[in-house]
Formats: structure tokens, sequence, C-alpha cells
């Protein structure tokens, strides 16, 4: 069963990160990058690094990719598309195929964890009284006292970065002369 998940969750990094760079348009190659964040999240949790998973999925495919999203949005670098032309015939099968078969995966999973579920005492079990909370602990010792400036900055960074490009898509048309006019 390991192997397996270790088989899905890679081709799902691998298809992901392929997607990124292969695709044109951006808004696709940041929904393959949420594929790939996803892959390395199952890659997490096949590893019982359910904190790192749950980082993962709730820091870089949910607010990361919504940052980009959100920038690729107010800049305007999409485009519009018309959806009555399908550049892919196979899209919209694939698409239900894959969405039961997740479905399929996802329905066996909770099947196959009911019983654990039921008991607590079957799971893993922390070795010590702060065993359960000793990586989280361990990350923020890290996080809030030797790198303590290396995180402010990143956080520093990501601020000038959305002030940049809200400035960017504010810039406003002057009447008639069509170049934009900073503000």
């Amino acid at each position: 069963m390991a192997l397996f998940v270790f088989v899905c969750s890679a081709a799902m990094i691998l298809v992901g990160a392929l997607g990124v760079v292969t695709r044109s348009n951006p808004v696709h190659a940041a929904l393959s990058l949420v594929l790939t964040l996803f892959g390395v999240a199952v890659t997490f949790v096949a590893l019982q690094a359910h904190f790192l998973a749950a980082v993962q999925v709730i820091v870089y495919a949910g607010a990361i990719v919504v940052l980009f999203l959100f920038v690729i949005m107010l800049l305007g670098v999409d485009r519009a598309e018309n959806l009555r032309i399908e550049p892919l015939r196979v899209q919209r099968p694939l698409a239900f195929v894959v969405s039961t078969g997740v479905a399929a995966v996802v329905i066996a999973a909770i099947v196959r964890a009911r019983d654990s579920l039921a008991d607590p005492s079957r799971g893993l079990a922390p070795t010590g009284a702060d065993a359960h909370d000793a990586n989280v602990r361990e990350i923020a010792r890290e996080i809030f006292s030797s790198n303590t400036f290396a995180f402010e900055l990143t956080s520093v960074l990501l601020l000038v970065a959305v002030v940049g490009t809200v400035l960017l898509a504010r810039r406003q048309r002057s009447p008639g002369a069509g170049h934009p006019v900073r503000p």
C-alpha cells in the first residue's frame, strides 16, 4: 500500500510540475502548481508528517496559490477564451474518470479507516506525554528563535509584492489617450 501511495503522489508531483512549465495559460499553470503541492502533501502524510502536510495544503496550496491567482486576475494576464471551443476533446471524459477515481479512493480510505476511528487505541499512539506536539514545538522554536529575522524578512517581501501588484493593477487610463496614467 505504501508503494502505491508513493507512486500516486510521485505521479501527481511530476504531472503538476510539467503542467507548470508547459502551460501557456497562467491560470492553468497555477492549477498545475496546486496539483504538485497536493502531491507533496500526500507524500508528507505517507511519511507520518501530518503537521507538514497540513501546512503544505493550508499555506502553500491555499494561500500562496490564491495569491498567485489574485495577481494574475488583477494584472489581466489571462485572456478571455471562447468556452464553446474545446482544445482538448478528451478533457471532459478524462475529468469524469479522474474525479470518479478520486471519489472511489476517498470512499475506500473512509471505509478502511472506519475501524481505527471507532477505536482510537488502534492508531499510532505517542510515546510520551508531550510527544503529540513535539514536532510543532520544535518548528516553532526554530522559526521564532534562530530564524526570526528570515521569517520577518519573508513576510515583508510578500507584503511589498502584494502592494506593488495592487499599484500596478490600479493604473487608470486617461480619457482618449489610451496610455496609463500613474495615480
